[in-house]
């Protein structure tokens, strides 16, 4: 039975300005949700703040957490996932609110019936190692100061932000790739457009990189999340996997992309789409031959490990994004979880 459900306002300072063609920002804002059993059994989620849900913001979602404590308060926690299907429906506008939300259920229910968050996924592996992004820094201090940063970490896999302005992104992959290969004797680039390339742009960026060779290994989310016809287009284009981001949230967009063509895989995020959905995304995403990629908002561990540990427990994903924590200042180890370099290791 649910006894109690409280929530609270965080801000942390970011080691460097997280900057994408949405938008900038210096500073995390989150709320995180508790969820107290009548046994004493509990769990906390993480509701962030992202400039893909901008409407989403902390005020919208304190409201609609407690409007949704209301219907959950003293009902049985076996039933949790049928609240969230109807949370999810009622406040279809704030999917990062009620995926928090039922992150902090499925952790106090799972932790009634005394089960791992690790060996609820499936316990295969565990040490996962993380990408690190490189947001679109255009001021060179803070992109130099950042660089040495992630390199001095031992990271090898990039996802650099950039923004659907030719040239100035043309310039940053130039400088990203030109401070990696003087450093490293081996990297990959992932690029990611979050939405700001269109369909006749995008062609002149893909042939900017192929002309330089430089290791990309796939391009996240390009074009706009509605630009169906568009995204049918780009992959006639190129051979790079395209992988799909803010168009997915739930299973039924997911559906959808797969019955369009829109896609070479998709990056599954526990903070947009909860815990359930996403085991649904990556079931689709594996029976229809997808890639598949785990993702993150701007979290804390809080929000965070949920999905280090669905990354560790499958073993399902091709590409690890789970690096929000390296723009925190932190410590490294956060209850079963070490931090080593770009690897979280599952104890």
């Amino acid at each position: 039975m649910i006894k109690t459900i409280v929530f609270k306002e965080i801000e942390r300072p970011l080691r460097t300005t997280f900057a994408t063609s949405l938008g900038r920002k210096d500073r995390l804002a989150s709320v995180l949700v508790t969820v107290t059993l009548k046994d004493g059994s509990s769990g906390t989620g993480e509701c962030p703040t992202s400039f893909v849900q901008k409407h989403e913001t902390i005020p919208q979602a304190k409201r609609v957490l407690g409007e949704a404590s209301a219907l959950l308060i003293g009902s049985p926690i076996d039933a949790y996932g049928e609240k969230v299907a109807l949370l999810r429906h009622r406040y279809a506008h704030c999917p990062m609110t009620i995926s928090g939300l039922e992150v902090a259920l499925w952790r106090a229910h799972i932790r009634l019936s005394g089960i791992t968050e690790h060996a609820y996924f499936g316990g295969k592996s565990r040490v996962v190692e993380t990408d690190i992004t490189i947001p679109f820094l255009t001021e060179e201090a803070s992109l130099i100061k950042w660089m040495k940063y992630i390199i001095e970490k031992g990271f090898t896999v990039f996802k650099l932000k950039i923004s659907g302005r030719i040239t100035e992104d043309k310039k940053l992959i130039s400088t990203v790739c030109a401070m990696l290969h003087q450093k490293l004797r081996g990297y990959s680039l992932r690029l990611d457009g979050n939405q700001g390339y269109s369909r006749s742009t995008f062609p002149r960026i893909i042939d900017f990189v192929m002309k330089n060779d430089y290791p990309v290994e796939l391009f996240e989310q390009p074009l706009p999340k509605n630009d169906f016809e568009g995204m049918k287009a780009i992959r006639k284009y190129t051979a790079v996997p395209v992988i799909l981001d803010e168009t997915v949230f739930t299973g039924e967009d997911f559906g959808k992309a797969l019955e369009e063509g829109l896609c070479d895989g998709v990056n599954i995020k526990i903070a947009k789409s909860g815990v359930l959905e996403s085991q649904r995304i990556l079931a689709m995403a594996k029976r229809n031959g997808m890639k598949v990629m785990i993702g993150c908002m701007t979290e804390t561990m809080t929000g965070l490990s949920a999905a280090i540990h669905m990354a560790a427990g499958t073993g399902e994903f091709d590409y690890i994004d789970l690096d929000s924590i390296y723009f925190l200042h932190h410590g490294n180890r956060y209850d079963t979880l070490t931090i080593a370099g770009p690897r979280f290791i599952v104890s």
